[in-house]
């Protein structure tokens, strides 16, 4: 996809996933080096068989992973890398501060069925994983002058594993990890798997800031169960949450945040393909506070700045909606209170302002 560059200011990004924003060289060069054959030689040809291009299934994307995560996961140095070159990446896109979320299971290769893509356990533990995101995060942070902290993610499939990932989230509270996140199918509630809302009320208990992914392609009712069940501080996407009016003023007024990806809820089927009358609109029109983010820059071929101009083009977005958006996301973050008040007044001297017209 072309991308135009709209908004050349600081920029904070809430919602991308590490395993979906792999540089397709770096998937080739590890392949090669462990002896791992792939469908592709090239860096053209393996992109195009990475990217979705139409808008499909929820289901379809996640296939996509398939194609390459069995290259990375469960090898320390490639762990290492991906984090390394992620923070390189989001520095080009004018970045200053990133969130970035995984599974530690499924970059451990942890076996679970049907994952495709994990077929046999390996020597490295989830543990390990994140160890090795942060140091990768860290000698980025470093390097490229851009601050970056994790949040780690449930699977909606794997309720089993939600104790583990709150357990990593408390050890590694201090040393990059920012937070919580449950991913996947948003039929599976947490009625029905009590293992998610034991993890998330364990976070709760400990300080642990909290994000759902709610509302993608999911009813109402799982952004309601996110916010009231998992007292969830943040909602990744929730576009559904339009649907029920009450809900939504509801969270308008409790100045919810919602983690939206333009881009992504195109191609994912999440929402009508016409960016014209996406939710996202309406959350403009509302002075809702929301960011705008990636999702996975990889399997959409896209970057941070596709998302920006596709807000401009079709959805009236100008620069002071820009500002506005990356200043809530900024106090929205899960810093420290000290770190987000630095981060926020460094976005305010970026955009020529002064605290009292942050809002």
């Amino acid at each position: 996809m072309a991308e135009q560059v709209v908004f050349d200011k600081a920029k904070v990004e809430l919602h991308v996933h590490l395993d979906g924003a792999i540089r397709v060289s770096t998937i080739l060069g590890v392949a090669k080096r462990r002896g791992i054959p792939l469908p592709a030689n090239t860096v053209d040809e393996m992109t195009e068989i990475i990217v979705l291009k139409q808008p499909a299934t929820l289901t379809k994307f996640l296939g996509k992973f398939a194609e390459y995560m069995h290259v990375i996961a469960g090898d320390r140095e490639a762990i290492k890398r991906i984090a390394y070159e992620f923070v390189e990446d989001k520095a080009k896109e004018g970045v200053i501060y990133v969130e970035v979320r995984y599974s530690p299971h499924f970059l451990a290769n942890t076996k679970v069925d049907p994952i495709p893509w994990n077929q046999a356990e390996g020597d490295v533990s989830p543990d390990d994983v994140v160890h090795l995101v942060n140091q990768g995060l860290s000698e980025g942070e470093r390097d490229f002058k851009v601050k970056a902290r994790s949040i780690l993610c449930c699977m909606r499939h794997m309720p089993s594993w939600s104790m583990d990932v709150v357990e990593l989230c408390k050890k590694y509270q201090g040393g990059g990890v920012v937070a919580i996140d449950l991913a996947g199918d948003e039929s599976l509630n947490c009625k029905a798997n009590p293992g998610h809302r034991k993890a998330y009320e364990e976070a709760e208990r400990c300080g642990i800031h909290r994000t759902v992914h709610a509302g993608e392609v999911g009813p109402p009712s799982v952004v309601q169960e996110a916010v009231e069940v998992l007292k969830a501080e943040r909602v990744g996407h929730g576009y559904r949450t339009l649907e029920d009016r009450d809900l939504y003023q509801k969270l308008l007024a409790r100045n919810m945040h919602f983690e939206v990806c333009p881009i992504s809820s195109k191609l994912t089927g999440a929402c009508d393909p016409d960016f014209t009358k996406h939710p996202i609109i309406t959350f403009r029109e509302d002075k809702a506070n929301y960011s705008l983010n990636t999702d996975d820059p990889l399997i959409f071929n896209s970057t941070l700045h596709l998302d920006y101009s596709t807000a401009h083009k079709y959805m009236g977005f100008t620069e002071e909606e820009f500002k506005r958006l990356n200043i809530c996301s900024a106090k929205s973050c899960f810093l420290p209170e000290e770190e987000k008040k630095q981060l926020v007044d460094s976005l305010l001297e970026a955009y020529g302002m002064v605290q009292s017209t942050a809002f």
